[in-house]
């Protein structure tokens, strides 16, 4: 990483600035809900449909915000990015965009769906072994491209942030405003803009691990960034092995609340979601709905805001996904 970029802080004003910034660069994707989804959650959820992002997934957001910022500054020959997927395509979509060149890190498994996204928006595509941080630190000491880290980089966050932003917006339209929200959790830039979104709105925001991936839910217990060896899981956009240093500073502080899932209760999500709603999300986004409906459970609350992240799943795992039942 570049030593400053993580330095910087946050505020809500970033994400509404954010949110101005993206205005008609990317999709305002919509609020939809399910009288049967309500139904069994026994409260009000209200679903932000970030698979209809461009490139298929909110991850679009931040990428647009820093990529496009950057270029705007002419500082940069190009551009560097680490990630489990999303965040590459976005990049490499938005450099594409700006007549930037791209390389993307990806770990060997990453999805092949997702690596075929990147490299279609021109990016070149390295595959790391290893830490793919480290790989990212030598792309950019041998060109000098800047680098826009998944979660560390302040634009990311803010950009992150405006999915948030407008569904609580879209519900306060609607005169349903949230009393609670909910977010998936990989290096936790999502979740950290939508605490900044949600920020003196009275909304309490959960943030969503899959078990043994629990980065976020360590570190905020430890009080302290703590890293992980991350668990197998269907979620596989949700599996840094740390949270991110810029999100942690945003999120230790803010009473997130944390909810760590299974994958049995990640399918059951997945399949609700294909059933009810009729979408196609990743796993990683139907971990958004599985904990809501922990967090309504427990919780108490009336109107809850799920923010679905992304869509790029593999037509396989789909296949797998809906053999499952849940009668």
């Amino acid at each position: 990483m570049q030593p400053a970029v993580a330095e910087r802080n946050l505020s809500r004003s970033d994400v509404a600035d954010a949110a101005r910034y993206l205005d008609g660069q990317i999709v305002r994707t919509p609020m939809l809900s399910s009288a049967e989804l309500d139904e069994l959650a026994g409260a009000r959820l209200l679903l932000k449909a970030e698979n209809l992002q461009r490139s298929g997934s909110y991850k679009m957001r931040g990428a647009t915000v820093a990529v496009g910022r950057l270029a705007a500054e002419g500082r940069a020959a190009g551009v560097v990015c680490q990630s489990t997927g999303n965040h590459a395509a976005a990049v490499a979509q938005a450099a594409q965009r700006h007549g930037l060149p791209a390389v993307v890190v990806l770990p060997a498994d990453a999805a092949p769906g997702k690596v075929a996204r990147a490299a279609a928006a021109g990016a070149c595509v390295l595959r790391a072994d290893g830490d793919p941080h480290e790989t990212v630190r030598q792309v950019h000491a041998d060109t000098g491209y800047a680098v826009i880290d998944a979660y560390d980089h302040p634009d990311v966050v803010a950009g992150q942030g405006t999915a948030a932003l407008e569904l609580i917006e879209a519900a306060d339209a609607a005169g349903t405003p949230l009393d609670a929200l909910v977010v998936p959790v990989g290096g936790g830039g999502g979740a950290a803009g939508a605490v900044l979104a949600a920020e003196g709105r009275g909304i309490a925001v959960h943030g969503v691990e899959p078990y043994g991936c629990d980065s976020l839910a360590r570190s905020l217990a430890a009080g302290r960034r703590v890293p992980v060896s991350p668990a197998t899981t269907l979620a596989d956009g949700l599996r840094p092995a740390c949270v991110g240093e810029l999100p942690f500073r945003v999120l230790r502080d803010s009473g997130i609340g944390s909810v760590r899932v299974d994958d049995d209760a990640i399918a059951h999500a997945f399949r609700l979601i294909m059933m009810h709603l009729k979408l196609l999300v990743e796993p990683s986004g139907a971990a958004a709905l599985a904990g809501a409906l922990q967090v309504t459970g427990a919780g108490g609350h009336r109107t809850v805001g799920v923010v679905l992240t992304g869509g790029n799943v593999e037509a396989g795992l789909v296949g797998r996904l809906m053999e499952g039942s849940d009668a």
